[in-house]
């Protein structure tokens, strides 16, 4: 009799890990897809995943949806490295991974849990939407997991793997989510597909074109991350779990140093340029001081004019942020500080110490960023960096004018240590602006004006574009010789290892959305 029963145990067994059905399992596999199945597999220590609501059916009376075990999903918790995690994967063979009512309870179900027990909540998504046939329940599903996503949010960590379709409502999951990976040519997100656009809007547009993971990645912001294959995706995923806690209790986690936290770089100031409005690649710099040159970039394909990322000083997480000469002289724009801002948040959220390298000649001008609102999402940056109590380490290394010198992580905004090489050039505006405007009769009148003009800006900048006034006001806490930027902010790392800084209750801020 028990034998019976434990045949039957592992015959539904069998028929759930079938999800689909082989059919429609090479299909998936057809499309050069893996399945739910087979992601979690490669995401997971091997061994280590238990599946919950495995034999869960959907409730409907309609006769056209055939009944699976799993009902679209597969749900769960492993480890990543040892570590543990929450996971829950669309299952694209079975009814296309929509969404019906047990689908969300599953979702919600494995979001709670990950709640309960403070770990990371990986989302793995390749679905056709909302179940149409359950009508509102599928709609529900998603506005519980919205909610939950919300709940999470700064609590623990959020990730989600787009590795096929998302459309629809279900598109704004992920963006509530802390990181999304798209796979290219694979995963695929839009609030309307392109046969909508084309009948409303008459506009000709392919999937890759509308909602891939290149415009997700470059242009519209979604995605955190492009991975080039599936493999790639669960490896980036890896990585950036070794950056971060486990929840916002926790500080990150920390490896064993293979890097001198005293190594010094004699030929740091020569990857400046002397000219200063000369372009350079931050990421030179970067990958000088931080710990065997290990820089994982967040963002790398948007906003490209200022970089954000994870790395390690002494083994220790720190977020980095840093303007890139290499686009846009370096100058803040719309996109740039959104970014900037999303990235400080995170960081603040879950106890990561944020350094900020600094080289920009200020907001980017124009009519486009004015009318499109560089004001309201310019503040936004300013309002993470003053909200963010975690360690603040700014290094000034070349231009910091106007407002964008104050927006990089001032003195003004609490960081707590703000250094500056030699080359820090600290003014209102460029020498050549200003001498345009303090000097604008005399130019006009001049019979040289170039010559004159020129003249005036090199006086200008040797007077007042150079870090000593501000060190002389205590601005700048301290001018640094280049070589010594690794070990110096290591030091500043170690004696705010212990910060704590209060501030007004409130339930939350207002930031400038």
């Amino acid at each position: 009799m028990h034998e019976e029963k434990v045949k039957r145990l592992a015959s539904m067994k069998k028929s759930a890990e079938g999800g689909g059905g082989n059919e429609k399992i090479e299909a998936q596999h057809s499309k050069g897809k893996l399945t739910a199945r087979e992601r979690i597999a490669l995401l997971v220590d091997e061994g280590s995943f238990v599946e919950i609501d495995k034999y869960v059916t959907h409730r409907s009376d309609d006769p056209s949806i055939p009944k699976f075990y799993g009902d679209g999903v597969v749900t769960g918790f492993g480890t990543v490295n040892g570590r543990q995690v929450f996971v829950f994967s669309y299952d694209f063979t079975v009814l296309g991974g929509s969404l019906g009512e047990m689908t969300g309870k599953k979702i919600v179900k494995t979001m709670d849990q990950a709640m309960k027990v403070g770990c990371p909540i990986i989302g793995i998504v390749d679905s056709g939407g909302a179940r149409i046939q359950e009508g509102v329940s599928s709609l529900d599903g998603y506005g519980d997991i919205f909610f939950r996503n919300t709940m999470a949010s700064g609590v623990i960590p959020q990730i989600t793997a787009s590795i096929g379709p998302c459309a629809g409502g279900a598109v704004y999951s992920p963006a509530m989510t802390d990181f999304v990976l798209m796979v290219e040519n694979v995963g695929q997100m839009f609030v309307t597909g392109p046969d909508v656009v084309k009948e409303v809007l008459s506009q000709e547009v392919s999937f890759d074109e509308l909602g891939g993971a290149r415009a997700h990645g470059s242009k519209s912001g979604v995605a955190q991350f492009v991975a080039k294959n599936e493999y790639d995706c669960f490896d980036k995923i890896k990585k950036l779990l070794s950056f971060i806690p486990q929840n916002n209790a926790e500080e990150p986690p920390a490896v064993e140093p293979t890097d001198d936290p005293n190594r010094i770089d004699p030929n740091l100031i020569s990857l400046l340029p002397e000219n200063p409005y000369q372009q350079y690649d931050m990421k030179d710099i970067i990958k000088s001081v931080v710990d065997n040159g290990d820089f994982f970039e967040v963002h790398e394909l948007f906003a490209e004019n200022v970089l954000v990322g994870f790395a390690r000083m002494n083994g220790k997480t720190i977020g980095l942020i840093a303007n890139q000469p290499m686009l846009l002289a370096g100058a803040l724009d719309i996109n740039s500080a959104n970014k900037a801002a999303r990235f400080i948040r995170f960081c603040d959220a879950f106890n990561i110490p944020i350094v900020t390298l600094v080289d920009t000649p200020g907001y980017l001008p124009g009519t486009d960023q004015e009318h499109n609102g560089i004001i309201r999402h310019g503040s936004k940056m300013l309002f993470a960096y003053c909200e963010a109590t975690v360690p603040k380490i700014t290094c000034i290394i070349g231009k910091a004018y106007g407002g964008a010198y104050i927006a990089m992580g001032s003195k003004n905004l609490r960081a707590d240590v703000n250094y500056a090489w030699p080359s820090a050039e600290i003014a209102v505006l460029g020498p050549e602006a200003a001498v345009t405007i303090t000097h604008r009769k005399t130019l006009k009148d001049a019979p040289d004006a170039a010559v004159l003009k020129k003249k005036l800006a090199k006086e200008y900048r040797d007077k007042f574009a150079n870090p000593y006034l501000a060190a002389e006001k205590g601005i700048i806490d301290l001018v640094i010789d280049p070589m010594e930027t690794r070990p110096m902010i290591i030091r500043a790392l170690e004696a705010l290892a212990n910060k704590k800084e209060a501030r007004p209750w409130k339930k939350h801020g207002n930031i400038n959305l």
